[in-house]
């Protein structure tokens, strides 16, 4: 796994790519969660939502390690 991208002679962690894209897929997720009635059954929205961010932080992190090797 590459540890640095460079986008346009700036180098960025690559961990601060794979944020932008779990907020990406997260912002797409949790409208269909709230049509689905998922926030009925949670306790405390504001968790869920973080635990769900870091969940889905670690699967585009492991996706992306699989791809890049």
């Amino acid at each position: 796994m590459k540890y640095q991208i460079d986008l346009f002679g700036v180098l960025l962690p690559s961990l601060m790519l794979w944020l932008v894209i779990t907020y990406a897929i997260g912002a797409l997720l949790r409208p269909l969660l709230e049509r689905a009635g998922v926030y009925r059954f949670v306790w405390h929205r504001a968790l869920f939502d973080l635990a769900l961010y870091v969940c889905l932080l670690g699967g585009v992190v492991y996706v992306s390690s699989g791809l890049l090797s």
